[in-house]
């Protein structure tokens, strides 16, 4: 299974125990929380892997450019989310703050491997 394949596969695995032990009444609001940190992490992990693969010396510039954006992105996501969606507050934030830690320590651990030349599984 790829990377993106795990992310992807632990983070619905994690919506649906969520579901599960907290109720569907709040499954909308853990999923949206899980969305945007999962189409992030994935997104930029297959632009870091490319890049490497393609010219390592990029890799710290894409990294850099990558980070900007999602500033952008996640600041107009939370803000559309907890504006305009209908998502109780605290499930969500409790939710992306959950998936966005997780995801972006996977993606760490994976960059950690590729830069010392391993290939992530």
């Amino acid at each position: 299974m790829t990377q993106v394949g795990w992310m992807a596969g632990l983070s619905l695995t994690g919506w649906l125990v969520a579901t599960a032990l907290l109720g569907r009444t709040v499954s909308g609001d853990v999923l949206l929380g899980m969305l945007g940190p999962l189409v992030i992490a994935c997104g930029t992990w297959l632009l870091m892997e490319r890049t490497y693969r393609r010219n390592p010396q990029q890799l710290t510039a894409v990294m850099v450019g990558a980070f900007a954006g999602k500033l952008a992105f996640f600041a107009a996501y939370v803000l559309v989310a907890l504006r305009a969606a209908v998502v109780q507050p605290a499930t969500f934030v409790a939710s992306f703050t959950a998936y966005f830690i997780g995801l972006y320590a996977i993606e760490a651990l994976y960059l950690k491997r590729l830069l010392a030349g391993e290939r992530p599984t």
